[in-house]
């Protein structure tokens, strides 16, 4: 078998019947001490990000999905996954009582956003795992901005089940078309090293400036059809350099090959196993990529009463065939340019800038959130009052970004003072 087929058959050997497809969620967090200084990532003399994961592990006991740390010691929470909204609500409110008896107990505070309000990332610690030292090697040869990435970003990623090959490739390029609407919708870095952002919608900027090779659109990528997404996907991900691999014992080391090199030489060798693929996958950081299911991830951490809304949004739009097919026909109408312009649309909050077809940035952010709140609607699950009233919130004033910033302006507080009054 071909590397190709034998990556496609991984992504592939988990689809579900149409009517069993499930929903999964991974939320980041960052975690300060009562002194608004960032949780220490490795062990030490003081209380870690480390020692916070083995709490949090060791009371969860993986009964509502399990915790992981990301290179800057941020907090990462994976659901169950679950048929319907109404379920992963009950597991997101499980989730924030563990985390919060942990916190209130060592006198620690959490903050949803999605990028860090104070430090810089040079004054954060790296986590002490070799995943991520040659993470944080490959970003400094790359884009600018990979430190930032690294340690001072949180985000929400939303998971789906594959259902068979044309599924994947409608949401897929469909997740992709939209990225824009969604990085205007659910924008919630509104402070960068202490001060305002104004209208740079700055986690965005920040990925779009990380690793050119494994960041960004599909589009950039030259993914701009859903006819074969599939196998153009997998062709671009055979050609992005490789920034670690497995040895025979499944332990990290580095490479300087390619990922379809590195996996091509384990298929001669007849040493490839499924393990090496996820790893594979697992390089690749586009804003929806795949592995054995679809992850969206162009969301920034949003305030805990409203992380479901990102996930209201998109299982709206995917959910309803006919909703699909008129998003996919719209976005095929798109000329190139008029793709690359879009696409530049999602580094400012300005929704008076032009879109595709002469419409602005507001008409389209408006259209495809109606037809998200429809698509719900048709789900029959009583799942539209996760996104409709943040929907309409957003439209008339603004992304929370923006809010936040305003909100901030008028409640002459210092900046710690007023984020961390913010639920």
């Amino acid at each position: 078998m071909k590397i190709n087929k034998k990556i496609k058959s991984h992504i592939l050997s988990q689809t579900v019947d149409k009517d069993h497809r499930m929903i999964g969620i991974e939320v980041e967090c960052f975690v300060y001490t009562k002194n608004c200084k960032r949780l220490p990532v490795n062990p030490s003399k003081e209380y870690s990000a480390t020692d916070l994961l083995y709490d949090l592990n060791n009371i969860s006991k993986k009964k509502n999905g399990s915790y992981s740390l990301e290179p800057g010691g941020q907090i990462e929470w994976s659901s169950p996954p679950f048929a319907d909204i109404r379920g992963l609500e009950k597991a997101l409110f499980s989730y924030k009582k563990s985390m919060d008896s942990v916190l209130n107990k060592r006198g620690l505070l959490s903050l949803y956003i999605g990028v860090d309000p104070f430090y810089d990332p040079d004054s954060i610690d790296l986590i002490d795992q070799k995943k991520y030292q040659l993470m944080n090697l490959n970003m400094e040869k790359k884009g600018t901005l990979g430190k930032w990435m690294m340690r001072n970003t949180s985000s929400i990623q939303v998971n789906y089940d594959i259902i068979n090959e044309n599924d994947v490739e409608e949401i897929m390029f469909i997740s992709d078309c939209i990225h824009p609407i969604s990085s205007y919708l659910f924008s919630n870095s509104p402070f960068q090293l202490g001060k305002p952002v104004g209208k740079h919608n700055i986690r965005n900027y920040i990925w779009e400036n990380t690793d050119n090779d494994r960041c960004r659109t599909l589009f950039d990528h030259k993914i701009d059809h859903p006819n074969q997404l599939l196998d153009s996907y997998i062709e671009f991900m055979m050609g992005v350099p490789g920034i670690f691999k497995l040895d025979n014992e499944l332990e990290i080391q580095d490479t300087d090959l390619t990922l379809g090199k590195e996996l091509k030489k384990k298929l001669i060798n007849g040493k490839i196993r499924s393990e090496d693929i996820k790893a594979a996958l697992h390089q690749i950081f586009t804003n929806v990529r795949l592995k054995s299911l679809i992850e969206i991830r162009d969301i920034d951490c949003l305030p805990f009463k409203h992380i479901l809304a990102p996930v209201a949004f998109l299982t709206g739009l995917i959910s309803d065939k006919s909703i699909r097919k008129r998003l996919i026909n719209e976005f095929l109408i798109w000329t190139p340019k008029e793709r690359r312009l879009w696409n530049d649309k999602a580094s400012s909050l300005d929704v008076n800038q032009l879109g595709p077809d002469n419409r602005t940035y507001l008409d389209w952010i408006t259209l495809v959130g109606e037809l998200a709140i429809r698509g719900l609607c048709n789900r029959g699950y009583n799942e539209t009052k996760y996104f409709s009233n943040y929907f309409y919130n957003i439209i008339e004033k603004g992304p929370i970004s923006i809010q936040y910033q305003n909100h901030f302006k008028s409640s002459n507080k210092l900046l710690r003072e007023f984020l961390f009054k913010i639920k």
